[in-house]
């Protein structure tokens, strides 16, 4: 990934984790607690793509495994959360856009859904039953809600925060005839097209060499 991707996943991974855990896990709700590093993941995965999806989704849930006050297997949410990111990175919208709220959303219960099914599955691979006791049914149930609320505050802002630092002008652009990369920028930002008036300077400078040559043929048949 770029320097500004990590950058930005990076510090929105952090901010996500500290009120995941100073905040939202406090509160006591019934059920589940909402998963804003679940949010931010989603949300960076529908702009950067699948990879990169996978990887802030395996960083995330690393975090969130050494967090305190964690009580499971480090790299249980890890796992979980690079595998929603590389699904979520495979539906991402056309250019990282968002034409309708509709189709993110119906994500946004399906990625929670699906990362409590596979947080408890891998949970009961590994001799962790907790899930039972409290009923997956409900949790599956708040999970879904809990995010589907917290979503609109949280999947728009991240994911146009991405596309800000996808369009930063100080980054490097990808130059496919290996031409000045500072000069692609300038006639992006003020419409002139270099590779025109290359053309036409081209076009003049051949007309006033025939013209040259013109003048001393003359000359010399004098």
């Amino acid at each position: 990934m770029r320097f500004n991707r990590m950058l930005l996943s990076t510090t929105l991974v952090v901010v996500a984790l500290v009120i995941q855990v100073s905040v939202l896990s406090r509160l006591q709700l019934p059920g589940a607690v909402p998963d804003l590093m679940l949010l931010v993941v989603l949300a960076l995965a529908f702009v950067y793509g699948p990879v990169s999806g996978a990887l802030i989704g395996f960083g995330a849930g690393l975090l969130a495994d050494l967090a305190p006050p964690a009580d499971h297997a480090a790299g249980r949410y890890a796992l979980v959360l690079s595998v929603i990111g590389y699904l979520a990175g495979l539906s991402r919208p056309e250019k990282g856009q968002l034409k309708s709220a509709f189709r993110p959303m119906v994500l946004v219960v399906v990625a929670a859904v699906g990362t409590t099914l596979l947080y408890a599955l891998v949970g009961a691979l590994v001799g962790d039953t907790a899930a039972r006791h409290v009923g997956l049914f409900s949790l599956l149930f708040t999970a879904a809600l809990y995010d589907l609320l917290l979503a609109p505050f949280t999947v728009p802002v991240v994911m146009w925060l991405a596309r800000r630092a996808e369009n930063d002008p100080f980054a490097e652009p990808k130059s496919s005839n290996g031409s000045d990369i500072a000069g692609g920028w300038l006639a992006s930002g003020t419409g002139l097209r270099i590779g025109g008036q290359r053309g036409a300077l081209r076009i003049r400078a051949a007309r006033n060499r025939a013209a040259r040559a013109g003048r001393i043929k003359g000359v010399k048949r004098l």
